[in-house]
């Protein structure tokens, strides 16, 4: 299990191969909320939108980055978002 205290807002999120996935906002519980600034306008026009990804997903906190245990391809299909 890794340390949740280590996971810092403004850190990046890498998924298991080093690709860029998001920018932690601050921890929600058992989630990592990322910031919207990685996330595209809807299709309909709307607005960013937080995502979520589970502290499940979390390998390692190393480097001033926190490593995913899955790939971004996985990673995105997991994701939740409010």
């Amino acid at each position: 299990m890794v340390d949740t205290t280590q996971i810092a807002e403004h850190m990046e999120v890498v998924d298991a191969d080093g690709v860029h996935v998001g920018t932690v906002d601050h921890l929600d519980g058992d989630r990592i909320k990322l910031t919207k600034q990685d996330s595209p306008q809807t299709e309909d026009g709307q607005g960013a939108k937080h995502h979520y990804i589970s502290i499940g997903l979390v390998a390692s906190v190393e480097d001033g980055k926190v490593w995913l245990s899955a790939n971004a391809d996985n990673v995105t299909s997991l994701e939740e978002t409010e």
